[in-house]
């Protein structure tokens, strides 16, 4: 019993500390996250491999990003994702709607991510 009450109050101590450590209002959903998320997207969209196993991934981050401030910093991150590779384009905007949901803005480097809502 004393095992368990110990354990609880790591418990609460956790959730009070990553409530304050994550304020509301700010993005929860960091760039490694984000480059985790669709690293099975990355032979796809370097025109380097098939579909694969990618949509699984933009459906799990699709689902993560559920405030404007975590889809402005998912949609900064794939800016700078799509910098670092050579990345397709056209291939990388074609995703979200090859995997069935709809994000509230185009995957392109001249998306304005503080407009994203």
């Amino acid at each position: 019993m004393e095992g368990m009450n110990k354990s609880m109050c790591i418990i609460v101590v956790v959730a009070v500390l990553a409530a304050w450590v994550v304020p509301h209002g700010e993005a929860a959903i960091s760039c490694g996250t984000v480059a985790s998320k669709l690293a099975p997207c990355i032979p796809y969209v370097t025109n380097r491999g098939p579909l694969g196993g990618c949509c699984g991934g933009v459906k799990s981050l699709y689902g993560l990003a559920r405030t404007t401030p975590d889809r402005q910093s998912v949609c900064g991150c794939l800016k700078s994702l799509a910098s670092s590779y050579n990345v397709n384009l056209g291939k990388a905007a074609g995703l979200p709607g090859q995997c069935g949901v709809n994000i509230p803005y185009k995957i392109s480097p001249s998306t304005d991510c503080s407009k994203v809502h």
